[in-house]
């Protein structure tokens, strides 16, 4: 339910001061240092291509063939920038962890990811007929076979997890964490109930909704990463905090970006009663709330300062989820 959009490079924004104070100085680590000192393009790319070979290997197709042509269709789907999957490798070293112990993680992130986009985008939920530039998964191989593929991306993402992580890297009191903590986010509470509030319409809940339909996915992917790694308690809810400012973040600019694009035409504002921030306040407040984001998540990121460079990677992207820097093509 988050970072689902591709935007292409020529799509940039700049976003205000926010209305709420505070200052760049304080932020150690400015996002001109880092993009000086880091390459998060080719650091990104590189996830992505051996996230996209393990995901491949991990939905091999069997019987029944049609399920699984549906699953492989919206999780290796062209230009997925596997985002979930890479906020969680970089935080799992951030804290010393091996990337290999997060690959099985990542792949199930990814495989939930995917199952709640083609849940989304069903007729009966945000009834959207493309995804990514190309059909839905429910346009393609018809509904019934759309809601069977995400039901069965859920579990298969927890069992990937628990069946491929190397238990010598990973103790499994640690793995039950990371289970315990994607099924939150996913559950009731989590991002089911954002979407629920969603299709209720009207202006109420905009919080709760970026939150629970966006702000879940982003946490989740960080907390796991660092779970995986052993981090402490304190540098969890760190990234915690992170990850939910980032995974918002991510989605508020996307709909700036779209708002932007479709002034003229018109065309998918307040689509069954979509709850965003343009939607509610308009662009201009949505930019600030953007701006106070991207500081909100540098500021948890700031109190990891002994880590040194490695922290750099969760840094550039809280900057590329508001600046959309560069191309993945």
């Amino acid at each position: 339910m988050v970072f689902s959009t591709v935007i292409t490079s020529s799509s940039y924004i700049c976003l205000p001061k926010a209305t709420r104070p505070f200052t760049r100085s304080s932020i150690r680590c400015s996002a001109a240092s880092v993009s000086s000192k880091f390459d998060l393009k080719t650091y990104w790319t590189t996830l992505i291509r051996e996230i996209d070979q393990k995901l491949d290997e991990a939905i091999a197709v069997q019987y029944p063939q049609q399920i699984y042509e549906a699953m492989r269709y919206s999780v290796l789907a062209k230009g997925a920038k596997r985002a979930p999957p890479v906020m969680c490798v970089a935080a799992c070293e951030l804290f010393g962890g091996d990337r290999l112990a997060a690959y099985p993680t990542a792949c199930a992130l990814e495989m939930v990811h995917a199952a709640s986009l083609i849940h989304d985008d069903l007729p009966c939920m945000d009834d959207d007929p493309s995804r990514r530039g190309q059909p839905s998964n429910h346009t393609k191989f018809g509904v019934d076979m759309a809601i069977l593929a995400g039901d069965a991306l859920f579990p298969l993402g927890f069992h990937h997890i628990v069946s491929h992580t190397p238990t010598n890297l990973v103790p499994e009191t640690q793995l039950l964490r990371v289970v315990a903590e994607i099924a939150r986010a996913v559950g009731s509470t989590g991002m089911a109930a954002g979407q629920f509030l969603d299709l209720e319409g009207g202006p109420n809940g905009v919080d709760f909704v970026q939150e629970k339909k966006f702000g879940e996915m982003g946490q989740c992917s960080a907390v796991c990463g660092a779970l995986l790694a052993g981090a402490s308690d304190d540098e969890i809810e760190r990234l915690r905090k992170y990850g939910r400012a980032v995974g918002i973040l991510y989605q508020v600019v996307d709909d700036i970006l779209e708002a932007k694009l479709e002034t003229e035409e018109k065309e998918g504002e307040n689509k069954k009663g979509k709850k965003s921030y343009v939607s509610i306040y308009g662009v201009e407040k949505a930019m600030e709330v953007a701006e106070e984001l991207r500081s909100e998540a540098k500021k948890e990121l700031d109190c990891l300062e002994k880590y040194g460079e490695k922290v750099l990677p969760l840094y550039s992207f809280v900057d590329y989820a508001a600046d959309r820097g560069f191309s993945f093509k």
